[in-house]
């Protein structure tokens, strides 16, 4: 963080100090809830959680170079005491941007947001010192805890934005207003809480009505609902996407032999070929999106698409490919699902798998509400048309409705079975798995079938150990 004294933080946050010897001292260190992250010169945010109460780490959190702690009580050592720890948290963010020299950009979407995220920070770290969300830190913690990472020397803060309702985009929007905004896309991820696609793009499109009209709109042509947005900006737009009057735009869409994607990018600055390191033909629409803030912000088309070429995965759990001395590929893709991210998935499986057996490891997507029977059997259903080799579906009733739709739609008996949980996952996958086979792991995070990929690359492990100690 920008260096604050103590005294300052009170004052922005509204708070009063307590056992704080001088006022005067600074925070220099990073602002943190964990106590396990605490570095010397940290300021310590105590939340009272369901499990744990962040009040009772105070003393060792001092102990271990935190220069106070932001909390809601006295806790006996040095603390800006407040009313509402979520609520200063927030002021000292907007505060903490307010200062900077940075330029801010927001995103959001329904699909892709961390991937985007991670290829947009990627590109702009080529331009300047560039901050952003790590992993999905996108909420109304995560959020300000990433703005108050950034320094002086900051000049591009990356903020990932999530919605669970109308208004918490609205609300993100105040704690650190954006320069740029940039709406991915609007799918079904959450429909069950928000009541339908229209309802989402309502909560979505409340950060391009955050704009100031001096910014930029960044809009997927390819989605109507995004595109619609253009009207609720004041901002200039900029279009992304594959149709032909996208302003940042892909063309000749590719996969190699490794189900990598290829295109031309084409901006208003001229085109360049770009070949990604990731898999699966729906991180093209990342890329470009990625491709087209990046422009805005003045990077020509040929820094871009190195940049886009050069990129890899920072976030973990999200289609990590990793081959095992044996030839099986494991597709880690375990951190979340939603209809949408699963039939991308599905795709680049079939893709990668080429001449070799396809296995889909798939649990159950959560919150889709009424959508939920239909959304699991036509992802199941889906599976069968693109000819993946097995469908295991883990898990409870969910998990049978995707097995069901696979076998209402080929009758595959054998090529589709349900297994209880995870662990029985890991069994059936021992048995059966062949040299050069590839398998996708995927589901909600609640389901954490991580752990079935995290088995099958130990076991390589342990298979290659004892491979070398019996030479």
């Amino acid at each position: 963080m920008i260096a604050l004294s103590l005294a300052e933080i009170a004052t922005v946050v509204g708070g009063q100090t307590y056992d704080i010897p001088d006022p005067a001292v600074q925070v220099t260190g990073p602002v943190v809830r964990d106590s396990r992250e605490v570095e010397p010169g940290s300021l310590f945010v105590a939340f009272v959680g369901e499990r744990v109460d962040g009040h009772d780490y105070a003393a060792d959190v001092v102990a271990a170079g935190a220069v106070a702690v932001l909390a809601s009580r006295p806790v006996g050592v040095p603390a800006v005491v407040v009313d509402d720890v979520q609520a200063a948290l927030g002021a000292l963010a907007r505060h903490v941007v307010e200062r900077l020299g940075a330029t801010l950009v927001a995103l959001t979407g329904s699909v892709g947001k961390t991937s985007s995220k991670d290829l947009l920070a990627q590109v702009l770290q080529r331009k300047a010192p560039t901050v952003f969300t790590p992993g999905s830190f996108n909420n109304e913690i995560g959020l300000p805890l990433t703005a108050l990472s950034a320094t002086d020397e900051t000049r591009f803060l990356i903020l990932e934005m999530g919605a669970r309702g109308i208004g918490h985009i609205r609300y993100l929007t105040g704690l650190t207003p954006p320069k740029i905004g940039l709406v991915l896309n609007v799918g079904t991820a959450h429909i069950g809480e928000f009541g339908g696609r229209e309802q989402i793009a309502v909560a979505k499109g409340e950060l391009v009505e955050s704009l100031p009209a001096d910014g930029a709109a960044i809009l997927n042509a390819d989605d109507p609902l995004v595109r619609a947005m253009a009207s609720r900006t004041k901002a200039r737009v900029l279009l992304f996407g594959e149709s032909d009057d996208a302003d940042v735009r892909a063309e000749n869409v590719r996969l190699t032999e490794n189900g990598q994607p290829a295109f031309t990018l084409h901006t208003p600055s001229g085109c360049s070929d770009v070949t990604l390191r990731l898999y699966g033909e729906h991180h093209v629409s990342n890329a470009l999106a990625a491709a087209a803030v990046a422009h805005e912000l003045g990077m020509s088309v040929d820094e871009i698409a190195l940049a886009l070429s050069e990129a890899g995965t920072l976030s973990r759990w999200r289609m990590e490919v990793t081959e095992r001395p044996d030839g099986v590929t494991i597709v880690n893709d375990a951190y979340n699902a939603n209809p949408e991210s699963m039939r991308a998935a599905l795709r680049a499986l079939v893709a990668m798998g080429k001449g070799r057996r396809t296995w889909a490891v798939l649990g159950h997507m959560a919150e889709l509400g009424d959508e939920g029977l239909a959304e699991h059997d036509a992802v199941g259903r889906l599976a069968v048309r693109l000819n993946v080799s097995k469908l295991v579906a883990v898990g409870g009733r969910e998990a049978s409705w995707l097995q069901l739709g696979a076998y209402n739609e080929g009758s595959w008996g054998e090529e589709s079975v349900h297994v209880s949980d995870a662990q029985a996952a890991i069994d059936l996958l021992r048995n059966e798995l062949r040299p050069g086979d590839v398998v996708l792991v995927k589901a909600s995070r609640s389901v954490g079938l991580e752990k079935v990929a995290t088995a099958l690359l130990d076991d390589a492990a342990v298979s290659s150990e004892g491979q070398v100690s019996g030479r």
